[in-house]
């Protein structure tokens, strides 16, 4: 019996083990802080066991360990004993994780398990607490720390942060409010210049002309006096004071209307105004205008290929090509598309996606714009009823009724955007990453108009 406690293998494992099943501990006294009771009661063991004097022949023995256990007063089981071999429940087996007695580590059910001493299991358990309640208390002493700190700090930083945010929002509409008044008393005067001058042509129009209208009926009821009361004889010596006459009225002359009769739309145009305008529209809530404009399938191209979902146009090779069914809306020549949007009144705002295509159209054309043929009725830009940015080889231009006017751009632009607003008649082509604009035209559109777009080099894509 000695020769088997001597051998079996009750060495402590390397790492304590988690969970605890039946383990009394003697009451701590919980007046005290849980640090000061717990490592105190884990030194006040360590020393008495340092204190012990060790057997020489017993040490490893289950019946030496009991007798420091009860020696030592702090980790007693009295009273609980094994049912089996009614021993006392000094072992602890880390397999089963349970207490046990030295027989049943000997020669029970947990012979070569992994079994330690209860003093040493409690040992650890409670350095491990120590261990956890101290880390505890550090993560207490850091929250304590941020709220404290930290986020006072963070809540006066954001009060002058905020104060300062307030500032410069009220300097920079303040800025921007004097200035719009300033612009807005500037054009109002210009305005009133304006019609005031009008208003005097208007005025001296109307009277030389009603002096020259009296002439004429002047001369005219003495011409027709003559004609009717003169006799023949002296009608024929009076040829030449009729002449004269005559004379007199045709250099009357015939009245035209002149733009000097109009007012000038110079007057109310504002670079401030509109391009606050434009940033206003543009960098809006409906900048990339609405959903449902799309290439309008009809009106592709047999030269383009449309995606799925109606929002990207792609130029195919010649050897690639497929004959669409015929469609009188269908450009058959020229590699143009029209949108699905039909515009004749409000504000209407589009962005493209151009990417890297080296040949591009985009803009607005007439409903009734030529769809058949290669002449340039149907090619967009060339002809009276469609208005476009170009790109071509690099070179940016505005064409019109086949007329050409070079655009200087900064950089290529990866996305061309277009605003038409219809009350005040203007079509504009604009940058939307920095809202520079490129282009901006004023037309009295006569019909309603829909985007129009031309690509033969890779792709466009509208965006929403």
């Amino acid at each position: 019996m000695t020769e088997e406690l001597m051998t079996c293998d009750l060495t402590c494992p390397s790492s304590p083990e988690k969970t605890l099943n039946g383990l009394k501990t003697k009451e701590m006294d919980f007046e005290q802080p849980i640090f000061s009771a717990l490592s105190g009661g884990v030194k006040q063991q360590q020393q008495q066991q340092q204190q012990q004097p060790v057997p020489e022949d017993t040490s490893t023995s289950p019946a030496a360990a009991t007798t420091t256990d009860s020696e030592s007063g702090i980790f007693s089981v009295e009273g609980e004993l094994c049912v089996e071999h009614e021993a006392e429940l000094d072992w602890f087996c880390g397999t089963e994780q349970r207490l046990i007695c030295s027989h049943c580590a000997i020669v029970g059910p947990c012979h070569g398990h992994t079994v330690t001493p209860l003093a040493t299991r409690v040992t650890a358990v409670r350095n491990q607490l120590v261990d956890v309640c101290e880390k505890m208390q550090l993560q207490a002493l850091r929250i304590e720390r941020f709220i404290d700190q930290t986020l006072t700090d963070k809540e006066q930083k954001l009060q002058v942060a905020a104060n300062r945010a307030r500032e410069q929002i009220l300097a920079q509409v303040s800025a921007a409010r004097e200035a719009l008044e300033e612009e807005e008393q500037r054009l109002l005067e210009e305005v009133q210049r304006e019609e005031e001058r009008v208003e005097q042509c208007l005025l001296t129009q109307r009277a030389h002309w009603s002096q020259a209208m009296a002439s004429l009926s002047q001369t005219r009821s003495g011409l027709v006096h003559t004609l009717t009361h003169t006799p023949d004889a002296q009608l024929v010596t009076s040829v030449q004071e009729i002449a004269d006459r005559v004379e007199e009225a045709e250099g009357v002359g015939e009245p035209c209307d002149t733009n000097q009769l109009n007012l000038s739309p110079a007057c109310s145009d504002s670079k401030l105004l509109r391009g606050l305008w434009a940033t206003a529209v543009l960098l809006g809530p409906n900048a990339y205008g609405s959903s449902n404009l799309k290439f309008d399938e009809r009106t592709v191209s047999p030269l383009l290929s449309l995606s799925d979902d109606f929002y990207t146009l792609t130029f195919v090779h010649k050897k690639a090509r497929l004959s669409p069914p015929y469609d009188p809306a269908r450009f058959d020549c020229w590699p143009n598309a029209l949108g699905s949007l039909s515009m004749s009144s409000g504000t209407h705002s589009w962005v493209v996606d151009v990417g890297q295509s080296g040949a591009f159209k985009v803009g607005v054309c007439y409903t009734s714009l030529e769809r058949k043929g290669s002449g340039d009725e149907a090619r967009l830009g060339h002809n009276s009823q469609s208005w476009v940015l170009s790109h071509y080889d690099g070179d940016y231009s505005f064409c019109h009724a086949g007329k050409k006017e070079p655009l200087q751009v900064g950089r290529r632009p990866q996305r061309i955007g277009l605003l038409l607003d219809w009350p005040s008649h203007t079509l504009m082509f604009y940058e939307p990453d920095s809202s520079a604009v490129l282009y901006s035209v004023t037309h009295h559109f006569s019909a309603p108009l829909l985007p129009a777009f031309a690509v033969t080099d890779r792709s466009i894509t509208i965006l929403h």
